[in-house]
Order: structure tokens, then C-alpha cells, then sequence
């Protein structure tokens, strides 16, 4: 994906990876989560935890999470971005509101763009289970930045 960025918008990058017309970056397939959603200032992505997920105490590990949602909300951003423009998260800030577990089952993280400017944008994600009960909320602050043409 490195070395397509810049090259199209931000919502055509995440709608070549939503189509695997792009490899998804590493970071999915450690985790094993996935895109499942992209429209302007609005990306979805995907977790079913499993063991690997989980801490020494049995439930899933924040960390996990945390990278889910700041992957939404750091999505939300880049679907907006024009070509050229890339975006790099400053801060995330997570409230965890329920347990989860392997039981839980699937996890969406519905990440949305707050506001945008030229430098900064704000974001937000939350993640819900399959009954739409809400697991943990975030922000995220992304800084935005010109790519160096190729």
C-alpha cells in the first residue's frame, strides 16, 4: 500500500482495499480484522476474537481494541483526504465500556469524521457487538500532511 499512497484519494485507496485490489496492510492480517465498509468520512472495520485476542485474564486485550478503533477512526480521516494527502494519527483516547470476549462474537468498529481541516482532523469510532450494544468508544486526533511527489 506504501507505494500506492498519494497516487488516488483516500476513499479510492480504501475502496481498493475493501475490493483486495490492494493487500490489506500487515497490521490486519496479525490481528486478523477487516474492512468492511468505506464511504466518504465513514469506514467500518471488522474483528471475530478469538483466543489469540484475549489476555491472561480471558477476555480480549484493550490493545486490541484500541488498534481496531483507531484503524476506523485514522480510516474515517483518510477516506476524506484528496490525492496526494496522507494522515497519521496524533492521540487516541478509548473508553472501554463492556467486557468482551470470544464469546462476544463479531465486533464492528464504526469509525466517523468529526471535523476536518487543513492540518488537523478529529475522529471518532465505536465499536458495537452484533446487537448493536455499545463496547467501547474513541477519539482520535490525525495530523494531515502532503506526500512527497514520486
Amino acid at each position: 500500500m506504501g507505494a500506492t499512497a498519494g497516487r488516488t484519494t483516500g476513499v479510492e485507496v480504501l475502496r481498493d482495499l475493501l475490493e483486495r485490489r490492494l493487500p490489506a496492510p500487515p497490521i490486519v492480517a496479525a490481528l486478523d480484522f477487516a474492512l468492511d465498509e468505506v464511504e466518504e468520512s465513514r469506514v467500518v472495520f471488522a474483528l471475530v476474537p478469538g483466543e489469540e485476542h484475549c489476555n491472561f485474564l480471558g477476555s480480549v486485550h484493550g490493545g486490541v481494541y484500541a488498534t481496531l478503533l483507531d484503524s476506523a477512526a485514522g480510516g474515517a480521516v483518510q477516506s476524506t483526504l484528496p490525492q496526494g494527502t496522507a494522515c497519521t494519527s496524533l492521540d487516541l483516547s478509548v473508553k472501554f465500556l463492556r467486557s468482551n470476549t470470544v464469546d462476544t462474537g463479531k465486533v464492528r468498529a464504526i469509525g466517523t469524521v468529526v471535523s476536518r481541516g487543513r492540518q488537523t482532523a478529529l475522529a471518532q469510532a465505536q465499536s458495537v457487538d452484533a446487537k448493536d450494544r455499545l463496547l467501547a468508544h474513541a477519539t482520535s486526533s490525525c495530523m494531515l500532511f502532503p506526500l512527497p511527489t514520486p
